[in-house]
């Protein structure tokens, strides 16, 4: 079975495309373009899904190509519905409403956030594990149960891609900022002493970014460096209680975040003093892309054909755990 799979719910419009065997997936094709505002700015909403608009066709042609296909040999094609941001969810859910249209294939919205997970355990090989989703939209630990993912903490405020990425537009840097703010940390050994929130199995970042701001002032190496261990040792002590909680046996990490190397050594060292497994996904595949969409895609298509096009739709705030997840 081939799907293909579309994913725009911020900066990144991508496609791709996968072959699924039974329960085994081979990424054909995955090909993205990436908006980028200048430096010190933000994604703006409008000015993104004028990128991806601009960019659909040419990012969907390379991508069957790549996969050495055609859209007519399509099973599937799916997108991502939300959570996001809403003139780019509109873009890919236009593009795939097209596509379903016109070569009459069966359609499905997927969770951007689910889409992270599924890749995740797809290329890991993890089974049932506490996941921990650190993205530009998320900071979430979560466990598997009754058909839906549980939330065992979260984010009381911003993001940890959020606190990176105000933190770095703040110094100069172009969103996304977490790769220039883990260069600079690494070449820093000196501590700031900066808010450290943790309220339960929840974490608060607001606090730590303004001081993280006002310490920049001073040394700008620094104060990344401080971000860094301080962020990262609140995510690490909400790890330790939640795998102490849910008694799980494997940690997965999946979103963009998951690309830091500093935060893969923390929580390496968390799950020795557990005697847990840990999993990162792979770095090519840790931010946005079409694979995640389009492997859930054809994950779903095991228990449904799909949805009419009246009832395809995007919701820019769709929580994950308010998702039934039946196959």
């Amino acid at each position: 079975m081939l799907g293909l799979g579309i994913e725009s719910t911020a900066h990144t419009f991508s496609c791709a495309v996968i072959e699924k065997k039974g329960n085994k997936g081979k990424i054909l094709s995955d090909v993205k373009k990436i908006y980028r505002p200048a430096n010190g700015e933000g994604i703006h909403p409008r000015e993104a899904s004028r990128h991806h608009i601009e960019n659909s066709a040419s990012v969907l042609s390379e991508c069957l190509r790549e996969a050495k296909t055609t859209i007519k040999e399509m099973d599937l094609v799916s997108y991502a519905a939300g959570p996001g941001l809403g003139p780019c969810l509109r873009v890919g859910a236009v593009v795939a409403r097209s596509l379903a249209s016109f070569y009459k294939i069966p359609i499905y919205p997927v969770n951007h956030a689910i889409g992270h997970i599924e890749l995740g355990k797809l290329l890991t090989g993890a089974r049932n594990p506490l996941v921990l989703l650190v993205s530009g939209g998320h900071t979430m630990l979560l466990a598997f149960l009754n058909k839906q993912w549980r939330v065992f903490g979260e984010t009381l405020d911003i993001t940890l891609g959020q606190l990176l990425d105000q933190f770095g537009r703040s110094i100069g840097f172009a969103s996304p900022c977490g790769k220039d703010i883990e260069e600079l940390a690494s070449t820093s050994s000196n501590y700031v002493t900066l808010p450290y929130s943790v309220k339960g199995n929840d974490v608060s970042f607001s606090g730590l970014l303004s001081a993280t701001k006002s310490a920049a002032k001073k040394s700008k190496v620094d104060a990344c460096y401080s971000l860094q261990e301080t962020a990262f040792a609140m995510i690490s002590e909400a790890v330790e209680r939640a795998l102490s909680f849910t008694c799980k046996r494997e940690l997965m990490i999946v979103g963009g975040v998951a690309a830091n190397k500093r935060l893969s050594e923390m929580l390496q060292d968390v799950c020795k003093r557990h005697k847990c497994k840990f999993f990162v996904v792979p770095l090519r595949y840790a931010g946005d892309c079409g694979s995640q969409i389009c492997w859930t895609g054809l994950l779903e298509s095991q228990v449904k054909n799909g949805v009419l096009l009246k009832d395809t739709f995007v919701t820019q705030s769709w929580r994950l755990d308010s998702v039934k997840v039946n196959y």
